[in-house]
Formats: structure tokens, sequence, C-alpha cells
């Protein structure tokens, strides 16, 4: 039965990837997230933004990043800026101030097309999770190191967890496009 705890687990973490995933693509509201993933050049080598700074969201529409070294703050700027996020930041000198505008159609339809990209490799995730815990059924059957019977139930109970995955995926994927597309 550990086959199916197996890909029970990789599911589950191709699942939550997919999920921080989602939470970085900009929905019109200030979160955190948005910033995940921008990289800062900073005492010679490249850092994330979150282990130079504090990132918050005070206003719906404003994310605030804290520096905690204040002579970054261009470099945290510039970063920001160069992260292909549609975002503006300023600074006064002590924090950057990055303003969040509202979406327009195309915007959404565009971040709508990213979301179906991330939830479609989240979806090819669990199926390898699949295809690599029934392979391995497929070979202890044919080893005779578990009966036919046992095989094939295995089999099934992973394609249901399978299916368990997808319809989270496709819930999820629903729900993200629906707060990208309420204006």
């Amino acid at each position: 039965m550990t086959t199916a705890k197996e890909a029970r687990v990789r599911m589950e973490n191709a699942f939550e990837a997919m999920r921080r995933e989602f939470a970085t693509v900009r929905t019109g509201k200030a979160s955190p997230a948005l910033l995940e993933h921008v990289r800062v050049e900073a005492y010679g080598s490249t850092m994330s933004l979150e282990q130079l700074s504090t990132i918050g969201a005070p206003e719906p529409r404003l994310l605030v990043v804290q520096p905690w070294d204040k002579s970054l703050i261009s470099q945290i700027e510039k970063a920001i800026q160069s992260a292909d996020l549609g975002l503006n930041p300023s600074n006064d000198g002590n924090v950057v101030h990055v303003p969040i505008p509202q979406l327009n159609e195309e915007r959404r339809q565009e971040l709508v097309k990213v979301l179906h990209k991330i939830g479609e490799e989240g979806r090819v995730s669990v199926r390898n999770a699949r295809r690599a815990a029934n392979d391995e059924v497929k070979a202890r059957m044919k080893s005779s190191e578990i009966a036919e019977d046992e095989g094939h139930q295995l089999i099934e109970e992973v394609q249901k967890l399978t299916d368990d995955y997808i319809k989270k995926i496709g819930e999820l994927l629903k729900a993200k496009e629906e707060e990208v597309m309420a204006v």
C-alpha cells in the first residue's frame, strides 16, 4: 500500500506548488506574495527580496517594502521594476511604495491564460505521480511481489487519487480565475 501513499504525497506536493504559484499571480489586490520571486542584486550576489526586507500590505492597493539596510533601497526598487510584474515602485528614502494598479480587461485575460498554464502544469505533475505509482505496481505484479488482484486494486486507488487531485486543481483554478476577472 506504500505506492498509493507515495503517490498521494507526490500529488499533494504538486498541488501545493501550484497553489503557491497561483498566489504570485496579481489579482488587483495587494498581496506580499506578488513580490515573493523578486531577486535583488545585493552584497555581491542575488538574493530574494524577502531576505532583505519586510513586505507589507497596509492598504488593498499598496505594498510597502521596508529594507533592513537602507543603502539597498534603489536596488530593491530596480529589481521590482525589472521583475516584469507591471508594477511601478517609488521610494521615499526609507521604504519602497508599490502601488497596485487596477487591471484592465486585456491584462485580466493574459493572467487567466497564465493561470491555465500553471493549472495544466499541476495536472501534468499529478499524472506523472500516477504513472510512477502505476509503473511500480506493475513491476511488483510482474515480479510476483504482489497478487494481480491486489495490483489492480492499487491501480484503481491511485486513479481515484488522481481524479481527486485533478478535481481540486480545477476548483482552485476556477476560484482564482473568478478572482482575477472580478472588477
